[in-house]
């Protein structure tokens, strides 16, 4: 993990005094919770085959951020599908 930089530093400070509020209407604060519960439901199960190798690094890499190698799998899955995971140039 990367220590923060003198700007995340700032934040975390201000945070941590209490000087930052939420600009959310109560609205979107609603539609966020909806939206966080739903992505949240895991209602079906699957089953894939891997390498030996990729498991032991997918479960490597979980054990590095302190996740369930399974956690790790579908969030990885989740990026690629919103778009937010792409392959670097």
């Amino acid at each position: 993990m990367k220590p923060i930089d003198d700007d995340e530093r700032t934040i975390l400070s201000a945070y941590e005094k209490g000087k930052l509020a939420s600009i959310a209407t109560k609205t979107e604060l609603a539609r966020f919770k909806a939206v966080a519960r739903a992505t949240g439901i895991k209602d079906r199960r699957v089953n894939i085959r891997l390498s030996s190798g990729d498991l032991n690094s997918i479960q490597a890499k979980a054990l590095e951020q302190g996740i369930p190698y399974q956690t790790l799998i579908a969030s990885v899955l989740h990026k690629y599908l919103t778009g937010r995971l792409a392959e670097k140039p």
